[in-house]
């Protein structure tokens, strides 16, 4: 499939340069020339406008059939996702419905007035009924669809800490995630970028001397406890990230110098979206070709690769440098119980810190 992707590519690139040469042999001033177009090479230009149009409707068939994972296949593993993915579904239905009528008019209109001897163009110099209609029209749909993704918005933003959520800090670096929990208290400690100590291994700056950080704990993997509120505070220590987890619909930029936020609960545990038929496709399917490139390597006598196995991930969503692809981190959601009995392991921050 990317052999014949990139043979059509090269070919349309030819045919690109090709036409541009047309354009540029035309363009020129007192030349002669008798590339005019006859009543043959309109006729053709029309068929292939027909033409064009069924390649265009076929291959957005075939790529909604083999790769189109739609919200209508909805992962969604937030109490919010259903809302993100009906909304996108929604103007998704939209931009399809004017796309394909747009489309076959433009291409039936390029055929059906095709140039012709002696046949003269109709036009209007002006019709304000037409205007009227491709001005309200559009302006009552976009107005819908934003005045419903704002309400979406609203309502996904609108947590804060009087609805009592976990507290959690998500911190970014070039080129990896850190997480600081709060403690029992729920509070987490001051903390800024200047205060940043390798030599005590305070590496996230958090303030020392603020009685809220010492029971803070610093992990470098998300867990979450299945059905409870998260409301997720990020820093970014040197360039913009993005904080990305889509299975959660969730997204937010890191921005050095201030705080930002973003709430969500999680309702679906890593354990059990393994267990989904879609996961489990998908997992069988990533195996496959990595056990195909396993043999590839154990021929050259290099490394196999591990089976893959899926994990929630928070990726960055922001070219942040060189190792921008490689910024992931796993998420874990878990059980209540889980969850705390994993918290109870991790240390402390007065205790994580070098004497």
């Amino acid at each position: 499939m990317t052999a014949f992707l990139t043979i059509i590519i090269v070919l349309f690139i030819a045919i690109a340069i090709w036409q541009m040469v047309k354009i540029f042999d035309l363009s020129q001033v007192g030349v002669s020339n008798d590339q005019i177009a006859n009543d043959k090479d309109n006729k053709i230009n029309a068929y292939l406008m027909l033409a064009f149009l069924v390649f265009i409707y076929g291959i957005t068939i075939v790529s909604l059939v083999f790769w189109g994972d739609l919200p209508l296949m909805s992962n969604a593993a937030s109490e919010h996702g259903a809302d993100v993915d009906n909304l996108m579904t929604i103007s998704m239905i939209v931009l399809f419905t004017v796309q394909i009528i747009t489309q076959f008019l433009l291409h039936y209109f390029a055929y059906i007035y095709r140039g012709e001897k002696g046949k003269k163009a109709l036009y209007y110099a002006d019709n304000n009924t037409l205007e009227a209609i491709w001005t309200i029209i559009p302006v009552i749909v976009l107005s819908g669809l934003i005045i419903y993704g704002l309400f979406t918005w609203t309502t996904i933003m609108n947590v804060s800490e009087d609805d009592d959520p976990l507290i959690v800090e998500l911190y970014a670096q070039q080129f990896n995630w850190k997480v600081r929990y709060a403690g029992n208290d729920n509070t987490l400690g001051k903390a800024n970028v200047r205060l940043i100590n390798y030599d005590n291994a305070n590496i996230l700056g958090v303030d020392e001397a603020d009685p809220n950080s010492q029971d803070d704990k610093i992990t470098t993997e998300l867990h979450l406890p299945v059905g409870k509120p998260v409301l997720i505070k990020m820093r970014s220590q040197d360039v913009l990230h993005s904080a990305y987890m889509p299975h959660f619909r969730a997204q937010m930029n890191c921005v050095p110098g201030m705080i930002t936020q973003f709430g969500f609960t999680p309702t679906v545990t890593t354990a059990d979206m393994r267990l989904t038929p879609e996961m489990i496709d998908k997992v069988a399917n990533i195996n496959n070709i990595r056990e195909e490139k396993s043999i590839e390597l154990a021929a050259k006598g290099e490394a196999v690769l591990d089976p893959y196995e899926f994990d929630y991930l928070v990726l960055c969503n922001k070219i942040c440098g060189t190792s921008h692809y490689n910024m992931q981190m796993k998420i874990v959601v878990e059980t209540q119980e889980e969850y705390d009995a994993w918290l109870a392991e991790q240390k402390e921050f007065k205790d994580s810190l070098i004497k």
